[in-house]
């Protein structure tokens, strides 16, 4: 009795230590997991954008690193997707969001956004160029070798006062995150650490291109003007959409959003009484006469079976009503989804008003805004890169969740790196009746549905792993 009861006894001891080993090894896991980001540099710690507390600790490879991708197969997608969708994943992808939701920055103001994606990429180790356009990164993970391929999110925000009450709205007055850029770098950076995490699989170098000022048009043409395509081979990007489901992708191979520039004229006469018009010489026939003859360019000169659209959106002649006005200015906006039909709307827009204004004795000068890079060329996906996004998705999501979209006159900066190196865009739904994530872009009701932001992720890793197998 007395050997048994020693031997329970000896047992229990043992259990015991074993159960307290398990639960402090669990509780450091956890530490880990969500560990504070909080930095010892100055610099950082009076950062607006510090990163959220809430962050993910991913192992140094994960756990289907016995699994043989240099032949993608449906597994190698799933372990990107179960990366992804990890709890603690998406738990911090929400609050990187967030936390740039709160702190909107405008074109080429992202300081503080910049500032975050970098600590970011500094806790996982990845190394990275900075400045580039003034506030963009140029990130790399892999070989640092050949083949190349990048992937890019946009980062600034727009001059709009969000509407949207909810407990991360916009800290800013006047400012929001209206188009869901917040979103497309929360993806980006959630792609890196996938792709860190996996980084011994990769068969090559994935850039990262973090890009400043889309909205102003110019962001993606700095970037490229400071080197960042350099070596690359293909670049792929996404924007949400409000129009579809949420973590429904969507794509079209050839045209997917127009080009787009706008254009400004001032057109001179003569100033005179309005009682006397003999005695003028008046800009507002001559403006009026040119708005009219706009509109026969695309409905009398445009294949019809070729989208165009030129919209005068403004028309200025001064507020004195006895007065005949020395000058009027007017100016729009024309769009096009091919380079040719494109430039031809430009250089007719200036020949019609030019020629109607001297028809009424006035001249007139056209200004397109080139200096500040406001014209956007067509966004032009090339065909074998649409396949590539087709493929991954349907791998990824199932082929219920891709859909081919139709083309959009709406319009995009990625058309620059489009113009120069293979390249597809998507878009990645966003839309939930019952969140009330269904407002346009540039609407101050604009809101996300944060679900799709783990999908985003897995996207983007997916989509730049599988392309330095397949076309490496």
């Amino acid at each position: 009795m007395k050997i048994l009861t020693s031997a329970i006894f000896f047992l229990l001891t043992v259990l015991t230590a074993v159960s307290l080993a398990d639960e402090i090894s669990s509780s450091a896991f956890h530490g880990a997991l969500f560990a504070d980001h909080t930095c010892n540099n100055q610099d950082k710690k009076d950062s607006l954008l510090s990163p959220p507390n809430t962050t993910t600790s991913f192992p140094t490879s994960d756990s289907s690193s016995g699994l043989d991708c240099d032949v993608w197969s449906k597994a190698c997608s799933e372990a990107v997707l179960s990366l992804a969708r990890r709890a603690e994943m998406a738990a911090w992808l929400k609050a990187v969001r967030r936390k740039i939701h709160e702190n909107p920055e405008l074109a080429f103001e992202e300081i503080e956004t910049s500032r975050l994606i970098r600590e970011e990429l500094d806790l996982m180790e990845v190394s990275y160029r900075y400045p580039l356009a003034k506030t963009g990164i140029r990130g790399w993970i892999g070989t640092g070798g050949p083949p190349f391929v990048a992937i890019r999110a946009d980062m600034d925000a727009l001059p709009i006062q969000e509407a949207v009450e909810w407990e991360y709205k916009s800290k800013v007055a006047g400012k929001m995150h209206a188009c869901g850029h917040d979103a497309h770098v929360a993806m980006l950076i959630g792609a890196a650490k996938i792709l860190k995490t996996r980084e011994h699989l990769l068969k090559g170098t994935v850039i990262l291109l973090f890009q400043p000022a889309e909205e102003a048009g110019n962001g993606a043409k700095r970037m490229m003007q400071d080197g960042a395509l350099e070596d690359v081979e293909a670049i792929f990007a996404v924007h949400v959409s409000h129009q579809h489901s949420t973590s429904v992708i969507g794509s079209r191979p050839g045209p997917l959003l127009a080009g787009c520039g706008f254009f400004r004229a001032v057109i001179s006469g003569k100033k005179g009484t309005a009682g006397n018009p003999h005695h003028s010489v008046d800009p507002i026939l001559a403006a009026s006469a040119a708005v009219i003859s706009l509109q026969g360019i695309v409905s009398r000169e445009s294949n019809p079976l070729d989208s165009q659209v030129i919209s005068v959106t403004s028309f200025n002649g001064g507020d004195n009503l006895d007065m005949i006005p020395d000058t009027v200015v007017l100016g729009g906006t024309f769009r096009a989804f091919s380079n040719t039909s494109f430039y031809q709307l430009l250089e007719r827009i200036e020949q019609v008003i030019v020629e109607q204004a001297s028809v009424f004795r006035c001249t007139a000068e056209v200004d397109y805004f080139e200096k500040e890079y406001t014209i956007y060329p067509p966004t032009v996906n090339d065909d074998r890169m649409y396949e590539h996004v087709k493929k991954v998705s349907i791998d990824l999501l199932g082929e219920k969740n891709f859909m081919v979209v139709p083309p959009m006159m709406g319009a995009e900066d990625f058309s620059f790196y489009s113009q120069v190196i293979p390249s597809a865009f998507y878009y990645i739904g966003i839309r939930n009746e019952t969140l009330g994530s269904t407002h346009t872009g540039h609407s101050p009701y604009f809101m996300i549905d944060e679900d799709v932001l783990p999908i985003g992720a897995a996207a983007y890793a997916t989509i730049a792993e599988r392309y330095l197998i397949e076309y490496g």
